[in-house]
């Protein structure tokens, strides 16, 4: 126990603001640090924590590259700080010196009374921080009248060693903090519990850490802030998906007592020192109200929170590109069926309008079956038949196309018609056209440019077909808005008679493995077959893979939910000799 502090001096009252922040939007950001703060103050904390880069939220990308973005930042900080008394807040902002930081401004006593910038800068994935920032160099412990608290940001707990290690080990921190932005992907949250306990376990104290949540443009953040003891229990935890405001008292006494008994804590102590800055800052002091604990709210799992996704994720790509009101094609298939109850979820019936657009291939059921799902969850129901459109397109080409055999290329009109409509009511309403492709679909290239990919939204555009499925059967568990039928009937792109999806690929529940192996962890064809499939099958699915770069590179933006995504995640050249298939020397 540090020298001369009571029993009561050792309780430390933090708060985690887990924030739904607007990039670049620096004005609405901190007005909700005001409110926020105005909030915890009244509950008594001490520490106040935010995400990562609160002020201008997370990521700025290119935004970082204008000067004057990031003085217009720092501005809105030092002018925040110049009215918070009587609490200590942790605030991320992006510092311009000579170079641009990653950093944590601490704030107190009416004034920014340290920084921290941000050390390890993540450059993986959907992350491309070495390119904006310069990297920190130290540690920071804030000496809060004896409790000593470690201040880092994201990236800088992932690791063992580092600011947080010489944190704890040389500057005494019984607390450590951490800002974050950390995205969403399918199981994020618990993975990245284990790992913060094993940070809490190994350093032998406590941890708060403030996550970012909300969507920003395909990147999601689930919150999940949470509280973890030296023992690596988790103490207190945020709501995933939305903005929440988590107050925990830290009982400090028993951390000293804990660090006598592990003898790598004597071993290590105090060889990083000087690479630490211990600022003192004051707590405030007043009567607090009494702290009541509860027991942590439960983690929501598998298709529970991946639909969770998808709904905030959708929610705040309107809220936040200031779109109201969706408009996409249904089919009577599942994928529009589930696109249109994410899209109901998420904005409301009235903000969504559902366009079936049935072609002479169109079955008599799957125009009920699109009318019938509209219906289920209450929103605008136009049918728009295409086949006079058709028709016009196959005599306009009628010279050019004699001779042939109908192919793909007749089947695609039908496609880009309908995608024409959707921009057509898009153009006149101001509607944001939804595509509703899934992962599996456009891994393999089994989507139409311009047709079924056009739009300016992609629900699905990160969720494999059998997940496709497995959501809309969740979906159904409290009210039936997928009728039994679309989930029941095969899939089909009905723009010949008698398609089906079964002609072209192979079934969904071999397909996606494979490209699960693929895509997401880059495994060889050869590694793939030795999982047990075919090995002219896996070479064919990494060669349409391979060669339907150029549509991706084309298609609309969608929401993250997998450990690799196209987009920000997985960057190949479209001109490109390297192929994986059969014959390519591998």
């Amino acid at each position: 126990m540090a020298k001369g502090l009571s029993g009561e001096d050792r309780i430390i009252r933090v708060a985690l603001c887990q924030r739904n922040l607007f990039v670049g939007d620096i004005p609405g950001n901190v007005a909700k640090i005001r409110q926020s703060l105005a909030g915890v103050k009244d509950a008594g904390a001490d520490l106040v924590l935010f995400p990562e880069l609160t002020i201008t939220g997370y990521p700025p990308e290119d935004l970082l590259l204008k000067p004057y973005f990031a003085e217009k930042a720092a501005a809105a900080l030092y002018e925040l700080a110049n009215e918070v008394e009587d609490v200590v807040a942790v605030v991320g902002f992006p510092q311009l010196l000579d170079d641009l930081f990653n950093t944590a401004a601490v704030i107190a006593g009416g004034e920014v009374a340290a920084v921290y910038r941000k050390r390890y800068l993540p450059n993986y994935g959907p992350f491309d921080e070495q390119r904006y920032f310069a990297r920190g160099d130290d540690a920071l412990v804030l000496d809060m009248d004896g409790v000593k608290v470690g201040v880092t940001i994201c990236e800088d707990l992932w690791y063992p060693g580092g600011p947080a290690e010489w944190a704890v080990l040389d500057g005494d921190a019984d607390v450590l903090v951490n800002l974050s932005a950390s995205p969403y992907h399918r199981g994020k949250g618990p993975e990245r519990e284990e790992m913060l306990a094993t940070r809490c376990e190994d350093y032998s104290c406590y941890l708060a850490f403030c996550n970012m949540v909300g969507g920003q443009d395909e990147l999601l953040f689930d919150g999940h802030s949470v509280v973890i003891d030296p023992r690596g229990v988790v103490l207190g935890r945020c709501r995933q998906f939305e903005e929440d405001t988590l107050v925990m008292d830290l009982d400090l006494r028993g951390v000293s007592r804990r660090r006598l008994h592990d003898p790598r804590w004597r071993q290590r102590h105090g060889s990083k020192r000087d690479q630490v800055r211990v600022v003192p800052v004051r707590r405030a002091r007043r009567k607090k109200p009494k702290f009541e604990m509860s027991p942590p709210v439960q983690v929501v799992r598998d298709e529970a929170e991946v639909y969770a996704a998808l709904v905030l994720g959708t929610a705040d790509y309107f809220r936040k590109n200031a779109f109201d009101h969706a408009v996409l094609g249904v089919s009577g298939g599942i994928d529009s069926a589930l696109a249109l109850a994410v899209a109901v979820d998420a904005l409301g019936s009235e903000a969504v309008t559902a366009v079936s657009m049935p072609s002479r291939y169109t079955a008599q059921h799957n125009r009920e079956d699109a009318a019938e799902c509209a219906r289920r969850v209450g929103v605008d129901f136009k049918e728009l038949p295409i086949d006079g459109v058709f028709g016009c397109y196959l005599d306009a080409l009628e010279e050019p196309f004699a001779g042939t055999d109908p192919n793909v290329a007749e089947e695609n009109i039908q496609a880009r018609i309908r995608g024409n409509v959707l921009m057509a009511l898009s153009n006149k309403f101001g509607w944001l056209v939804l595509a509703t492709g899934n992962k599996s679909e456009y891994s393999v290239g089994y989507a139409t440019l311009y047709g079924d990919m056009a739009g300016g939204f992609a629900i699905l555009k990160d969720v494999s077909k059998t997940w496709v499925y497995r959501l809309a059967r969740w979906r159904n568990r409290t009210e039936e808005v997928v009728p039994p039928r679309v989930l029941e009937k095969p899939p089909t792109a009905e723009l010949r008679a008698g398609q089906l999806d079964s002609d072209t690929l192979p079934p969904y529940e071999v397909l996606d493995p494979i490209l699960e192996a693929y895509v997401e962890e880059d495994r060889s064809p050869e590694e793939i077959e030795k999982m047990g499939f075919d090995r002219e099958l896996v070479y064919r699915v990494a060669e349409m893979v391979d060669r339907a770069e150029y549509k991706r590179r084309q298609a609309p933006p969608g929401i993250r939910i997998s450990p690799r995504a196209f987009g920000r995640d997985r960057r190949l050249p479209i001109t490109n000799g390297y192929r994986s298939g059969v014959g390519s020397g591998d």
